[in-house]
């Protein structure tokens, strides 16, 4: 956050704002008091003039209508002895004029001249033609000084109707009342200049009182802005600001708690959106993508940075058939199929829309799972089925066939009846084998089964599986025995693992031409002992040899079903097998033979020299 400069922080506006009201007032004060102080000065200094005009009119009056005779001095001379004796003080000059403007006495030495000679002073002339007092203020030529002119009517009694035989012209020195009003207004203006300084200093103060709880509030701001919810606001009193700075650090603690509850929440998704198997993916109002999981990016093998901000039907590669408005509306999953030649893959993706109360739309949530395995065993599911059923029609079909023969009086021709029934009885036996077989393998799926396990000597097991094959053969093909001369331990459950080796060397057989052979071997390698049953047939396809352990799967579905095998001999034996915790697989080359391998869990360790369990 920028910093406040001086002149626009709020503790300059206060102090700024608090000397202009101050100034303001003092001016307002200084103004009316200057207005009226001067008004007051030129009422006194008038009303003193006017009490002694008053007695030089009584004076002047007397002695302008006096009878005079030789012996008395003349007119002139009495009035200037009077306006002499009252020019005193502020009075500068008087002057005694008759009804016809003509100047009888004045005061003033120099202008004694003018006595005799006619007034043209415009006061003067006033007060005779509106026969009553008129006064100015104006300006002395010579000193600069400004003075009071007063002309007021002399009447021949004391009424105001009598006729008026003259003027009494004073001028004034009206600058003494002025010089006290500036005297009044400079000392004014120096305690106003002291009420500044004190005030600016009090304003300080006063805008710190108020300012510092602001300032510390901004910095307590700036701290939780940056995730401090540590610092307190400091409270400096009960009024409002103290009020103020009580509940923002109320407020602190409960934006804290917020914080800290939003924070572990924002955990929580975290960790769950993390954690999940299934991918997530969240986008704006727009469509476009805001937020990915770690899932989500390896369920669609690709990176966060290439996702953000894009449209998520381009991330999901359905923008073909579908835009954001049909993802909005969807109600049923979309798989998304991203199988190869080399491996299956297919994603289900299930949108559920993010709305306001209000029915705004803030965006969409996908969840991704991998159904490939789902889709796998349901294809499996399908396939076995299939199978069952085909397996089951063809011995029933067979069997319908030949009771229907029989039905319709085979039976008693003695040459045919004979066979009829043995290819029903062989059916039957065969329709028992595959059931047996199924219920064995449903019983292996549900681990509803135990492994009735005993220490045996693995040479004397396997050559007597051999021996009894051997002397049971109606093929001409040659058994080579590569065994070990020592001795091996094993703690296997032997009928189980007998009827492994059996599916095994039963194929074998069946499979190999005639001159041809089988070997069986095995020997020690680590903690296994690995068995191996090899055969000279006709061998299997690199590409299927895989899954030749699968349920039902015939590389010659044909051959197979005609030398009457159910298909799921293999598919037991690797169950058997991975139940003792051992491995079984193929090796195989067309045109020249299969080799059988598994692997028994083996340990010399515990086993001593005699073969007994230590």
């Amino acid at each position: 956050m920028h910093k406040v400069s001086f002149f626009k922080s709020i503790h300059v506006k206060l102090v700024l704002i608090y000397i202009l009201l101050i100034l303001l007032a003092l001016q307002i004060i200084g103004i009316y008091f200057s207005r009226e102080l001067e008004q007051n000065l030129k009422s006194n200094f008038q009303q003193s003039i006017y009490q002694r005009v008053d007695l030089m009119q009584y004076s002047i009056r007397e002695e302008i209508l006096k009878e005079r005779d030789d012996t008395m001095p003349s007119l002139e001379e009495s009035l200037n002895s009077i306006v002499k004796e009252f020019s005193t003080g502020d009075i500068l000059e008087i002057r005694v004029i008759d009804n016809r403007y003509r100047i009888l006495a004045t005061s003033e030495s120099n202008n004694q001249n003018l006595i005799g000679q006619s007034s043209n002073t415009d006061t003067v002339r006033r007060a005779i033609s509106a026969e009553t007092a008129f006064d100015l203020i104006s300006l002395d030529k010579k000193t600069r000084n400004r003075v009071w002119e007063l002309a007021t009517p002399i009447r021949d009694g004391a009424g105001p109707e009598d006729e008026i035989i003259g003027v009494l012209y004073i001028i004034s020195d009206i600058e003494t009342v002025f010089g006290q009003v500036s005297d009044i207004n400079s000392i004014f203006l120096g305690g106003t200049a002291v009420s500044l300084v004190i005030t600016i200093f009090l304003g300080i103060l006063v805008a710190r009182t108020i300012t510092q709880p602001i300032a510390d509030m901004r910095k307590q701001a700036q701290a939780m802005a940056k995730g401090n919810f540590a610092r307190k606001v400091r409270v400096y009193g009960t009024d409002e600001i103290g009020q103020l700075a009580i509940t923002f650090n109320h407020l602190t603690n409960r934006l804290q708690e917020a914080t800290s509850t939003t924070e572990a929440e924002r955990r929580k998704l975290d960790s769950v959106l993390s954690n999940m198997t299934d991918g997530v993916i969240a986008t704006d109002r727009k469509g476009r993508i805001i937020l990915i999981n770690d899932p989500a990016l390896e369920l669609l093998h690709i990176s966060r940075d290439v996702t953000l901000g894009r449209p998520i039907a381009s991330v999901l590669g359905i923008e073909q058939e579908y835009n954001f408005e049909d993802l909005i509306h969807m109600n049923d999953a979309v798989n998304l199929n991203f199988s190869t030649a080399e491996a299956p893959y297919i994603l289900r993706a299930n949108f559920s829309v993010i709305q306001k109360e209000t029915g705004f739309i803030n965006g969409l949530i996908t969840v991704l799972h991998d159904i490939t395995e789902q889709e796998k065993i349901e294809m499996e599911r399908r396939e076995f089925v299939s199978n069952v059923s085909h397996e089951l029609r063809t011995p029933l079909t067979t069997m319908r066939s030949y009771l229907e023969a029989l039905a319709d009086g085979a039976w008693k021709d003695e040459s045919i009846a004979p066979s009829f029934l043995n290819v029903t009885q062989t059916e039957t036996e065969r329709m028992i084998r595959l059931v047996n077989d199924l219920l064995q393998l449903s019983r292996m799926d549900s681990q509803d089964y135990e492994l009735k396990k005993d220490i045996v000597l693995f040479n004397s097991f396997f050559n007597s599986i051999i021996d009894r094959f051997e002397m049971a053969k109606s093929q001409n093909v040659t058994f080579e025995r590569l065994l070990p001369e020592a001795s091996y331990y094993v703690e296997i459950d032997t009928d189980k693992v007998t009827q492994v080796i059996d599916n095994i060397i039963s194929n074998a057989i069946k499979y190999s031409p005639d001159g041809g052979s089988v070997r069986f071997g095995f020997t020690v390698q680590g903690e296994m002992l690995k068995v191996m049953i090899s055969d000279d047939g006709m061998g299997i396809p690199k590409e299927n040899v895989t899954r030749i352990f699968d349920r039902f799967y015939r590389v010659d579905r044909a051959r197979a079903r005609s030398m009457g095998g159910t298909g799921l001999g293999l598919a037991i034996a690797r169950e058997m097998i991975e139940a003792h915790g051992g491995k079984i697989w193929a090796e195989s080359e067309e045109g020249y033979g299969t080799t059988i391998f598994f692997t028994l869990p083996y340990d010399l360790d515990e086993f001593d020299e005699e073969g007994e369990w230590e």
